[in-house]
């Protein structure tokens, strides 16, 4: 395992020489002053919009961070996974990894009111992004300037979706999913933080529980004690698909714990576990559970990145309804 993980470091530089031209001229299109002209107030609205659905929904802060982390990883952030499926086509939203996505409406509020504001100038994509900045800032963890202009894409395709990153993976088809999008070891390690926030339904992590494998009827990673938990949960996922666990111990508070779990043994994810499984990955696992302003550096960093990956500079718009594209 240790010589396929330096071989796709290997292949990471490759392809970071391969796109470095093409991720630079993306984000010299990208400003934290996009709208100050066009829309000052815009950032204003987002988050006051997060702030009130979350007074409603302590959920929202998972939501809308994973549903950014869903849209960045499959044709860059730009607005698909917002898209809904018509009859001609079935969108990223309705494909099996993202039919637990909720939250939609709070993008939608955000986008409705700065159409009345400012008509036809903000993106969906950079609503969204935006958005996940401020539900991460409003449950504890960092800050940073979110870069904007980004644009709309007009393609949402569920058979796309093939490509995130599944919660089975172990590191090498982590940093795999990661290579393609430009992302380093690294970002793989800091962006895995934002399962902080969050919730599971057991059938991600069933089989960790049922007949691991020919050796072993529960993953012999997972402590024994919080496996057993996880099963009295999940004693038969088919029977109770609202059933699940929460991704750390403080599920609504952005923090480090997610790490200090990984450390003792208690990542709900296989992904997750597994990055307590190799020597480079452990490092730095145990850097971000003993250091948390490392982490938050880190994870802000590793944002600015993923939100430049992939910006859409043809056949985009600024659409006036997420939902769907410009007539």
């Amino acid at each position: 395992m240790a010589m396929k993980i330096k071989v796709l470091a290997l292949l990471l530089c490759i392809c970071i020489c391969n796109n470095a031209i093409e991720r630079a001229e993306a984000a010299l299109s990208l400003s934290k002053d996009y709208y100050k002209q066009t829309c000052p107030n815009a950032e204003n609205v987002i988050r006051e919009t997060i702030r009130n659905a979350t007074s409603f929904d302590p959920k929202i802060p998972a939501r809308i961070l994973r549903m950014h982390f869903h849209d960045c990883f499959i044709r860059g952030c730009d607005g698909s996974v917002l898209l809904d499926s018509t009859a001609n086509n079935t969108a990223e939203k309705d494909a099996p990894p993202n039919v637990s996505l909720r939250a939609f409406y709070v993008i939608d509020d955000a986008k409705t009111r700065l159409e009345s504001l400012c008509p036809q100038t903000v993106s969906c994509a950079d609503i969204l992004a935006i958005a996940a900045r401020d539900v991460v800032v409003l449950a504890g963890g960092p800050n940073w300037d979110v870069l904007k202009g980004r644009k709309d894409g007009v393609i949402s395709s569920a058979n796309e979706t093939r490509n995130l990153p599944a919660p089975s993976f172990n590191v090498s088809q982590l940093l795999q999913s990661f290579i393609l999008r430009g992302l380093s070891l690294h970002d793989l390690v800091a962006l895995s933080g934002g399962h902080t926030l969050g919730f599971s339904h057991c059938s991600s992590f069933s089989s960790r529980l049922h007949k691991f494998n020919a050796t072993h009827s529960m993953d012999p990673s997972m402590q024994p004690q919080f496996a057993q938990s996880l099963l009295s949960v999940c004693p038969n996922p088919t029977t109770n698909r609202s059933a699940g666990a929460f991704l750390d111990s403080t599920s609504t508070r952005f923090d480090n714990a997610y790490f200090k779990r990984l450390v003792e043994g208690k990542g709900v994810f296989g992904s997750d576990q597994a990055l307590f499984t190799e020597n480079k990955t452990k490092t730095m696992v145990k850097t971000f559970a003993k250091d948390e302003k490392a982490f938050f550096r880190a994870f802000r960093r590793s944002m600015l990145k993923m939100g430049s990956v992939g910006m859409q500079t043809s056949d985009s718009q600024i659409r006036l309804n997420c939902r769907k594209v410009n007539s």
